[in-house]
């Protein structure tokens, strides 16, 4: 079961300082049919305006992913994390018994666009970890690299969670697939440009959510950045 939801379907926000679109429910956003999917929680579309940022606040049982798409998130936390988050790094972040952490855009000039991606947990009450990991453009060039996963497998980072997440560049005549599981489901977020995913058309800020199926299949990309989530049912 292929469903597509559309970029301009996502919730909105603009608070002049941070231009925020969220996939599911969140703030002052609230659609019941959208509340999550899978343990699928969050994924915000964020733009930092020059020299802002979110203040001090804290976060409980959750696995949360920042994945830049340009300029650069200044992290900092309680945990005595002081980090610069550039494009092509994912960092994670298991807030488990709690965390405070703030997240800002020094940069002068520059907008910082990043995804803030929360997972569900499948533990509760660990200890608040960190972790940061590089991935580069040709790992991610005409394939699905896996960048978060439950045992760290490939290189990932590890989620204390019953999921994973894969990233992909597609142009031209490169192609992807992903054998999947119909136990669980799937979701699919392009990230930038236009693809095609089992043969259904997305651009930018769209995402396709599937169900029951065996096979993801990406091709015909256009400058198309994706991730794709395997998740709990």
């Amino acid at each position: 079961m292929l469903t597509v939801r559309k970029s301009q379907d996502r919730g909105h926000a603009d608070h002049g300082w941070l231009n925020s679109f969220h996939s599911f429910s969140f703030a002052g956003y609230y659609d019941p049919a959208h509340m999550g999917f899978g343990n699928l929680r969050v994924i915000n579309e964020d733009r930092i305006a020059p020299g802002t940022g979110f203040g001090t606040h804290g976060h409980r049982d959750m696995e949360i992913i920042s994945y830049v798409l340009s300029g650069e998130l200044a992290h900092k936390d309680s945990m005595g994390n002081i980090k610069g988050i550039p494009p092509g790094d994912v960092q994670r972040m298991s807030a488990g018994t709690g965390v405070q952490h703030s997240e800002f855009n020094h940069a002068a000039g520059q907008t910082t666009h990043f995804l803030q991606i929360w997972i569900e947990p499948n533990v509760r009450g660990i200890s608040p970890s960190y972790e940061q990991k590089t991935f580069a453009e040709a790992e991610k060039r005409g394939a699905l690299r896996l960048v978060a996963s439950p045992d760290g497998a490939q290189g990932s980072v590890k989620i204390h969670a019953d999921a994973a997440l894969y990233a992909g560049l597609l142009d031209g005549a490169e192609s992807a697939t992903l054998a999947l599981n119909p136990a669980r489901k799937t979701y699919v977020h392009l990230v930038r440009g236009a693809l095609s995913a089992n043969g259904q058309g997305l651009s930018g800020g769209d995402a396709l959510l599937m169900e029951k199926e065996t096979t993801l299949s990406l091709t015909d990309g256009h400058d198309a950045e994706v991730l794709v989530f395997d998740l709990a049912a």
